[in-house]
């Protein structure tokens, strides 16, 4: 009480306070807006290929853009990154097209139509269904018109169809270069199919410890500078966290059980003159009403076989009789009470069919030109071979019925009363199960086979989500503001603070600057921003709200790009470092010797291998050694090597037989597949190739 009285004393002093502070904001706002804030500049790059920026702006619009397209089914990032791709592509590959001259006129452009998916579209088809070069620009012209957003996202459209012409005119041209000599096939035959048999002696390098191999700090870091390319970083950070999850306790869910209970039975309430009933679930004569005014899902009056009901429960709702209740039961994250409303013995049917239809039927495909005299012939035909006995009704609908259903064996699944025409509908509930017949429709004469029938049930279900308290969110700030303040006031004890207070510490490691997804957390982009701002430095930690609860973050690691260091790089660079020392103890400690001396010094057998070829160099035993067969194809029958480093061991060989592959008159086919191999893999070697010799400086960190 003394502080509300001491605050409304000095009300005055708190308006001019507030008043000073929102001038402030104004003004700040003024200077941020222009050229004197650090803030994002208005035309500033996302990025610069090559030396062209690509500006923010434009980049920003072609990110909406794409999102309208997509709708929701990317996140914001993932549409940014799509973007981000197709411009970086574009920007690569525009320098090849200038310096090559390649351009796209309108009749490329719609030829390049014309052979792609986009000829599919039923707008830029005649009435025949095929593709109209004149449909297809009358319907362009109609849109700039009457529709100017499809026509924008018409332009929008093109230009990917103009790239996409050109990258097809490009690579077109470099496929032109690529082939393959007659000698190349006849070496890529021989090296599938010239066999050696070898023995072979192999000391393992698991037959040196690793403890006796020492290696300092010093030499990781050398072995990493000395292979530079395999350890580069990209910028990076380490973070762990206490995840403070919004979810319903114990009590919570005691609760949520005792009041859908409380809805099930009838709530009598006593006046002076009289006595007033509110009917509850089990007895209420209006269940729709009752529903919506208390569930959290409404009645459902569709009936439903076993299979759509909840797995955990079905087998037990299908046995309830009408008017009979089961719950409550909890399911997922909701507390049940279903009721039975009504029961329909087979109320489902299963059912395939071989559709014969004719000129003139509904529906019919144009080019069917049969009378319906014919098809009533055709279906009768059909009608007997369906009946014999080992006939595949399946196969039947495959080969013969003109209905959608053909390649599924003419299976139309389950359906209920009502869905079928008259006819159809008729034959299929009234008949058994195996029952196979005929009947006429407007849409030609069907063969039909019941495959199956299952009950359908009516169910009325009651459910209130199991969602925490206000009690519990409350308790829930309370705890996660408490950590974050122990560990703000304690760094180092981060940890150990959550050990005391029950809490799981979850490490994300090498986190990247455009990530999003965090492990434990999901889409938490906020915080990946916040670990990469130049202003949180090493040991900081922050509270996020997040949809569901709270996480209290902590940034462990910072890594800039260039190389890892040795404390970063030993995961990988050891174990190299480690068989490279083994490789050349071995081969120092065996030189001159014989298979069978190096066997016998070595406490392991000589062995032997058949049929190995340079295409599949896997040694039975060793696994896959391509530097040791590959050493064995060099060799002549009877040569013995000298002491081989391989993935497993140090190996020493002799070719026991060769067995030379058969000549042919012509390797023409085998220099075909090399050349069609090679042109397969342009598209993408080639842009790689691109992308890996350009500049790129990527700044969309920067901007999301």
């Amino acid at each position: 009480m003394a502080v509300l009285e001491n605050i409304r004393k000095r009300t005055t002093v708190l308006i001019l306070i507030i008043g000073l502070a929102l001038f402030a904001f104004v003004i700040s706002g003024v200077f941020t807006s222009s050229n004197f804030g650090a803030g994002e500049k208005v035309g500033s790059a996302v990025a610069e290929i090559n030396g062209n920026e690509i500006s923010i702006d434009e980049f920003r619009q072609k990110v909406e853009s794409m999102s309208r397209r997509v709708g929701p089914n990317a996140s914001s990032m993932q549409t940014m990154n799509q973007v981000w791709d197709r411009e970086v592509r574009s920007a690569i590959l525009g320098e090849q097209f200038e310096d090559l001259g390649i351009g796209i006129e309108q009749d490329q452009i719609i030829d390049f139509i014309e052979t792609t998916g986009y000829a599919q579209n039923p707008q830029f088809q005649n009435e025949n269904g095929v593709f109209d070069a004149n449909v297809f620009k009358q319907t362009v012209a109609d849109w700039k018109v009457n529709n100017p957003l499809q026509y924008e996202a018409w332009l929008e459209t093109e230009k990917e169809i103009i790239q996409q012409a050109k990258e097809q005119t490009y690579f077109n041209l470099v496929k032109a270069g690529v082939g393959a000599t007659l000698k190349e096939g006849e070496l890529d035959y021989k090296l599938a199919n010239e066999k050696m048999d070898i023995k072979y002696v192999r000391i393992p390098f698991t037959s040196i410890p690793d403890s006796t191999i020492t290696v300092s700090k010093s030499e990781i870091a050398a072995y990493v500078k000395e292979h530079a390319e395999d350890y580069k970083q990209e910028p990076a950070r380490d973070i762990q966290f206490v995840y403070f999850q919004e979810k319903p306790s114990d009590a919570d869910e005691a609760a949520i059980k005792e009041d859908i209970m409380k809805l099930l039975e009838d709530k009598v309430t006593k006046g002076a003159d009289t006595t007033y009933r509110e009917y509850g679930f089990r007895n209420t004569k209006d269940v729709e009403a009752f529903l919506d005014r208390n569930s959290d899902t409404k009645f459902d009056t569709i009936y439903q076989p076993k299979k759509n009901l909840s797995t955990s429960f079905a087998d037990t709702l299908m046995t309830l009789n009408v008017g009979e209740i089961y719950g409550p039961y909890k399911d997922g994250d909701f507390y049940r009470i279903s009721k039975m409303m009504d029961r329909k013995p087979n109320g489902s049917v299963k059912a395939s069919h071989i559709l014969i239809t004719y000129e003139g039927a509904n529906r019919a495909n144009p080019d069917i030109k049969r009378t319906k005299e014919e098809a009533e012939e055709e279906a009768n035909r059909l009608l007997k071979e369906a009946k014999k006995p080992g006939a595949e009704f399946s196969q039947l609908a495959r080969d013969n019925s003109d209905g959608p259903s053909a390649p599924r064996g003419g299976d139309l699944g389950y359906f209920q009363r009502g869905r079928m025409v008259a006819e159809f509908n008729d034959f299929a509930f009234n008949n058994e199960v195996g029952a196979i017949g005929l009947v006429e429709t407007d849409f030609g004469f069907h063969v039909i086979k019941i495959d199956d029938k299952e009950d359908v049930v009516q169910l009325a279900t009651l459910s209130r989500e199991i969602v925490p308290s206000e009690e519990t969110i409350n308790t829930l700030f309370t705890d996660a503001t408490k950590f974050e303040m122990e560990v703000i006031d304690d760094e180092s004890g981060f940890t150990e603070i959550a050990k005391k207070g029950e809490y799981t510490v979850r490490p994300v490691n090498k986190i990247k600057a455009l990530d999003e997804n965090l492990p434990g957390l999901s889409s938490q982009r906020n915080i990946v921003k916040w670990a990469f701002n130049s202003e949180t430095e090493v040991g900081d930690i922050k509270r996020f709200n997040i949809n569901d609860g709270y996480a209290v973050v902590q940034l462990t690691g910072s890594y800039e790009e260039g190389l890892m260091a040795p404390e970063d790089a030993s995961a990988t660079a050891l174990p190299k470092i480690r068989k490279e020392r083994k490789a050349a103890q071995i081969i120092a400690n065996n030189k001159g010797k014989s298979l069978e001396e190096l066997a016998k010094d070595n406490n392991v057998s000589v062995s032997s291998a058949s049929a190995l070829t340079v295409k599949s160099p896997t040694i039975p035993g060793a696994g896959s050694e391509p530097v040791v067969v590959g050493t064995a194809y060099g060799m002549k029958e009877g040569e013995t090597s000298g002491l081989i480093e391989g993935n497993s061991g140090v190996f020493k060989i002799e070719i026991t037989k060769r067995t030379p592959a058969t000549e042919l008159n012509n390797y023409s086919t085998y220099s075909n597949t090399l050349k069609s191999n090679s042109a397969n893999r342009v598209n993408t070697a080639v842009y790689n190739a691109l992308k890996e010799r350009a500049e790129i400086e990527d700044k969309r960190a920067t901007f999301y």
